[in-house]
């Protein structure tokens, strides 16, 4: 799974007009599902995402979980972050999951972060979305559950 988290002040999704999801503070989370994703993959990325400190504390400094912060989610299923653009022009979704598959993960995904004590919004699962957000700082992070036991560089 890939995730593209950003810490927003308030953001909202709309679907041919209408509202389906609003948050203030908090994080967008762009959400890819490749089809080798598994559930434990998905709970293990939202519990990465929950526990994330990166908003301000007192003193400035990115201290604070998105509980911490009283903050909540957006999340948006996004099937183009597995885009293979390395040949031609025309991005190839191949590593992408079905439809089927990536709703599941999606929600089950959704569903850990309200597990994790978050209020969770959604975006419309297969639908033409408009994504509105204020990027606070701005601060946006790319997670990848594939990366995640890779040890760090030194």
């Amino acid at each position: 799974m890939r995730a593209v988290v950003q810490r927003v002040s308030c953001a909202r999704v709309t679907v041919a007009g209408r509202t389906v999801g609003e948050i203030g503070a908090g994080f967008v989370v762009l959400l890819g599902v490749s089809a080798s994703d598994t559930e434990s993959d998905a709970v293990r990325l939202a519990a990465k995402v929950a526990g994330l400190r990166v908003f301000e504390d007192t003193a400035g400094k990115m201290n604070l979980s998105l509980a911490d912060a009283g903050g909540a989610v957006l999340g948006i299923s996004q099937f183009t972050l597995y885009g293979d653009v390395r040949r031609g022009k025309r991005p190839s979704f191949d590593r992408a999951a079905s439809p089927v598959v990536a709703r599941e993960l999606y929600e089950a995904f959704c569903a850990a972060i309200e597990g994790e004590g978050i209020r969770c919004e959604r975006g419309e699962f297969g639908a033409h979305m408009g994504v509105e957000l204020v990027n606070q700082g701005p601060v946006t992070l790319i997670i990848d559950t594939e990366e995640l036991d890779r040890p760090r560089r030194a």
